[in-house]
């Protein structure tokens, strides 16, 4: 498979604060790949740099085989941007927001038509061409912005953390859609907060903390390499010296009123669990949340 993001020690820099610091990550072509980080980490930015919306301070930077700054208009040609915000007109209905963006294609007449037909079909908004934006719940607008994305048939689809906010059905919906094209081939960069999301989508996951990549792999080859394959979970007020206990058999990490016991051996934590008073603890296998708050702390971001 080519190679359709190709970055080399990129650094971006707003004043004294690095955001992106020295990252190197390439994402074949017909692949998903998922950047996850906390606040601040450098997600969108080095998303906006991958969009040629903002430059770079150094380093290398190759999409779709050009440079996204310099050529920003051939590479922006080829590529769907579905940010944070909205950036829908409310004063227009579903179909007129879609044809304003179209004309940046040149696209109209019968071939515009029938391809919002099948856009709007895809993601679930067929029969509402009509409808005015506003009166649009969340999802919907969220939906509208991917079809918005898919007018100029793109290599690259970028997401900056799709599905913020919506509610769990309207999640699944969008996860379904974006299933549907990565199985049709298309290379998805995915920003995100949710874990889950990550683990159901891509076949790659880059995790950024202060601008600098720390660890890079699919999900399941991260949680392998990172942690024991089972985690314990309990309330630390409900423990007792349980915590200590089981800091001498397995690997123990404390995390505000949360204890975290990590093995890979489910009998003999499930022995354990037995064994001692540790309350509503909960059993179960470690995930790509336990490594991605192993590598970047528990602490609250702002």
């Amino acid at each position: 498979m080519d190679t359709v993001v190709d970055l080399r020690e990129v650094t971006r820099r707003f004043g004294d604060l690095t955001a992106v610091d020295g990252v190197t990550l390439r994402i074949p072509r017909g692949t998903c790949y998922a950047l996850l980080g906390p606040n601040g980490a450098g997600k969108t930015t080095l998303s906006r740099m991958i969009g040629g919306v903002l430059p770079r301070d150094g380093g290398e930077m190759r999409v779709l085989g050009l440079d996204p700054w310099r050529d920003q208009t051939r590479v922006k040609a080829r590529l769907g941007v579905v940010m944070q915000s909205d950036a829908l007109d409310d004063e227009l209905n579903v179909l007129e927001n879609l044809r304003i963006y179209g004309l940046f294609f040149w696209l109209r007449g019968r071939a515009f038509r029938e391809k919002v037909r099948r856009l709007l079909e895809f993601v679930a908004l067929d029969g509402r061409e009509r409808m005015p934006t506003q009166a649009l719940s969340g999802g919907m607008k969220r939906r509208l912005l991917i079809a918005r994305a898919l007018l100029n048939d793109p290599e690259l689809l970028l997401l900056d953390e799709p599905t913020t906010g919506l509610d769990p059905q309207v999640r699944q919906v969008i996860w379904a859609t974006l299933r549907k094209l990565r199985a049709r081939g298309m290379t998805i960069l995915l920003t995100t907060h949710y874990m889950e999301e990550a683990e159901q989508l891509a076949d790659r996951v880059g995790i950024l903390d202060r601008g600098r990549l720390i660890a890079e792999g699919s999900p399941a080859a991260l949680i392998r390499e990172t942690l024991p394959a089972w985690t314990l979970e309990f309330g630390s007020g409900d423990s007792g010296e349980a915590a200590a206990v089981l800091a001498a058999r397995a690997r123990v990490e404390e995390h505000g009123d949360r204890v975290y016991v990590f093995h890979d051996e489910e009998a003999r934590l499930r022995r354990w669990l037995g064994e001692l008073d540790l309350g509503a603890a909960q059993l179960r296998p470690t995930c790509l949340e336990d490594v991605f708050l192993h590598m970047t702390g528990r602490g609250l971001r702002e």
